[in-house]
């Protein structure tokens, strides 16, 4: 009995991923991989958001020290702090960043049907799906960023008489509804700017070089999990240099109304936060964290392509040569 059991649902969720349009698969496989990805180096990402945004207590003690810190001050719970809103943003945004790539390549051969296949087409449709998902899921980033800024004093910590800091924002629903009511939806986009400057080049940059990478296996080596991961590590971590200044930019523009070390609080644009950084913080603020950031972005986006490619695969997402 259990075994029909099992067969029946085989076959109904066989028939549900049969009937699913290919725009749809491509969606459900990026979520699942950005989530994973995402999930997989969140306390990573805590420790480097607190770099990026000048949290001193934090900058003063390296990594290791920080992730003591963190643990002695908020628990292990601490390095999660914002991955809420962090998934909430990512599946979305991954669904969004790979289907719009695949779309946006189908759509370019189909309109310029003699346009050179390669890694070139790659990082146009790269570039333009990055854009897309940017400006859909951006107030989710805000919140991610604002929540992972907000951090326990050690002094108000394990003690009975003293309570805890109230904190600004308590949740993402709550984090969001303030940033609106206090700058209505231009607040929710604070700092997209730079993350538009920087996702152009690093969203077709990491598909040129994961596809690049990939067209120089032999073709029965391509589906191995070890090539994929090695292509998708090689391809953000080149991808994620050339533009992590402006990810710094963006960072301290999203903590503008809760930290006073940037112009007192003031709203600032792109060019204006770029150049105060340098001048108030040295040139080497544009890339504090970066080390962290290897160590995020190598298994990131190379668990991300991975999962990526498993779950089209789980799917049955037709190949690219089948879509032609």
């Amino acid at each position: 009995m259990a075994e029909r059991r099992d067969e029946k649902q085989l076959i109904v969720s066989d028939g549900i991923v049969q009937s699913m349009p290919v725009f749809a698969k491509e969606l459900v496989a990026g979520g699942v991989a950005g989530g994973m990805a995402k999930t997989v180096v969140a306390p990573l990402e805590r420790v480097k958001i607190l770099f990026q945004t000048r949290r001193a207590e934090f900058q003063s003690v390296g990594l290791l020290g920080s992730f003591k810190k963190i643990v002695q001050t908020e628990g292990l719970l601490g390095f999660y702090k914002g991955n809420g809103a962090g998934v909430a943003r990512i599946v979305p945004y991954a669904a969004l960043h790979y289907m719009a790539y695949e779309q946006n390549r189908r759509w370019i051969i189909s309109t310029f049907p003699d346009i050179r296949r390669g890694p070139v087409l790659d990082l146009v449709a790269g570039s333009i799906a990055g854009g897309t998902a940017v400006l859909f899921t951006y107030p989710l980033d805000l919140v991610r960023t604002r929540l992972a800024y907000q951090v326990v004093e050690q002094s108000k910590v394990n003690t009975i008489r003293q309570p805890y800091p109230e904190p600004v924002y308590r949740e993402i629903a709550d984090c969001l509804s303030k940033i609106y009511k206090q700058s209505g939806i231009k607040g929710l986009y604070r700092g997209a700017a730079p993350s538009l400057y920087g996702i152009f080049p690093y969203s077709g940059l990491k598909f040129y070089f994961y596809e690049k990478m990939k067209s120089s296996v032999p073709e029965e080596h391509k589906k191995d999990i070890t090539v994929n991961l090695i292509s998708g590590s090689v391809a953000g971590l080149l991808g994620q240099t050339l533009t992590y200044p402006l990810d710094v930019v963006r960072r301290q523009m999203q903590v503008q109304a809760l930290a006073s070390s940037i112009d007192g609080g003031k709203a600032l644009g792109t060019k204006e936060s770029l150049i105060l950084i340098v001048q108030r913080q040295g040139w080497k603020q544009l890339f504090s964290g970066l080390s962290i950031n290897y160590l995020k972005v190598v298994p990131s986006v190379g668990i991300g392509f991975t999962v990526y490619d498993a779950m089209k695969s789980w799917l049955r997402v037709p190949s690219r040569e089948e879509k032609k």
